[in-house]
């Protein structure tokens, strides 16, 4: 299977080809990743290619530079699989993609091109890949236009006026990836293929995609944990979520207009869980010298018998790119299995791996699970 990613030279994306490649050569075995627990007759075997906006030599120098910033797995293992990521990536553009990617420094985009040349320089890149997962920063939100992004028609209408204010990177990447009827993913809160256009596409494609935003570690307890209040009959009233990382994520979720959709995505889950809003604080902070370790802190005030108040307090602490970077590798295994089974347009029983699943209002991980197993039964047969 050929994976294409778009953010290739950021972390998530180096961590999840170099944990493929030494899943391959048995460096290490398959903890971490949900699609082992399940008969896909799907090879774990990849190959790697994708876009990015910054320099690098190839892949491998991209984990290389990741691994001396954060050790966040045995060099030995880099090392293993070293001569098989020494592949570069292409060009990205970086349309609508907000002022927190001027953080990254000198960036390689193809911005400069108009739109439809744009989509057909991404769609040349892509075209001999299996799967398209973004796991690329997060962009500024969106306003929604209906005249072009409501019907297919209208979104190549904007690309044929070249009405790039309309358009994001996130967009033109899912419209290249699903016209030549390849599986899409969206791993980030931006929009992706997150369009009634794009959706529309996706069917008359006959080709299956799902997202948004990959749930891998606050949210993930968040979703877990807060449905055992609803067991209880116990009231949250306030939920307060503090976020710190740094990283090239952190620097440019550091920026207001990027932070947006995230926060977002993170603060909407309760409601949809508990069926009510209680009072809530999500903060998302840069925090430098935490570097890929992202931690966050969390507490719950919540009411029991006879009105009583209490309070229940965590620590999530991890190395976000070790959580995320399996359920790329699953997600691109789930999409390639959902399109030998004839699946088509969104794949609402991957809702399991994301924030803000689309086409579905289930975010409780739990009945998400069993979404998912039921969905893997029966797909199997």
């Amino acid at each position: 299977m050929k994976l294409w990613l778009i953010g290739a030279y950021g972390i998530v994306a180096t961590t999840a080809m170099v944990g493929a490649k030494a899943i391959e050569k048995g460096v290490t075995d398959t903890t971490g990743l949900v699609s082992e627990l399940f008969d896909l007759n799907i090879p774990l075997k990849f190959e790697f290619g994708g876009h990015d906006i910054r320099k690098s030599k190839n892949f491998y120098e991209a984990a290389l530079e990741h691994w001396k910033l954060n050790r966040h797995f045995d060099f030995e293992v880099l090392e293993e699989v070293g001569d098989e990521l020494k592949t570069e990536a292409c060009k990205g553009t970086t349309l609508n993609c907000g002022s927190g990617l001027q953080e990254l420094g000198e960036l390689e985009t193809i911005d400069d091109l108009e739109l439809r040349e744009i989509v057909d320089t991404l769609s040349k890149d892509m075209k001999d890949s299996d799967v398209v997962v973004n796991v690329a920063s997060t962009e500024p939100l969106i306003l929604y236009n209906p005249e072009y992004h409501k019907t297919l028609e209208g979104f190549e209408e904007m690309l044929d006026e070249n009405k790039k204010e309309w358009v994001s990177a996130s967009m033109l990447y899912a419209y290249s990836a699903l016209k030549q009827g390849i599986p899409y993913a969206n791993f980030t809160p931006s929009v992706g293929s997150n369009l009634p256009a794009l959706k529309e596409l996706a069917i008359e494609k006959g080709v299956p995609h799902a997202g948004n935003d990959g749930k891998t570690g606050e949210t993930l307890v968040k979703t877990t944990l807060a449905p055992m209040f609803s067991y209880r009959n116990l009231r949250i009233m306030g939920w307060m979520g503090y976020n710190i990382l740094g990283d090239f994520d952190g620097k440019v979720l550091s920026h207001k207009d990027n932070k947006q959709s995230k926060v977002e995505s993170k603060d909407k889950v309760l409601e949809k869980v508990l069926g009510y809003s209680p009072y809530t604080i999500t903060e998302i902070e840069y925090f430098p010298s935490l570097v890929d370790n992202k931690t966050a802190f969390d507490f719950i005030h919540f009411k029991g018998f006879l009105g009583t108040s209490m309070k229940m307090y965590f620590i999530w602490d991890a190395v976000d790119a070790i959580v995320a970077a399996p359920l790329v590798l699953d997600i691109a295994r789930f999409l390639l299995l959902a399109k030998k089974k004839g699946c088509k347009g969104v794949v609402k029983e991957l809702g399991f791996f994301f924030k803000s699943p689309m086409d579905t209002e289930v975010v409780n991980t739990h009945e998400q699970f069993e979404i998912l197993k039921e969905w893997c039964s029966e797909i199997a047969k």
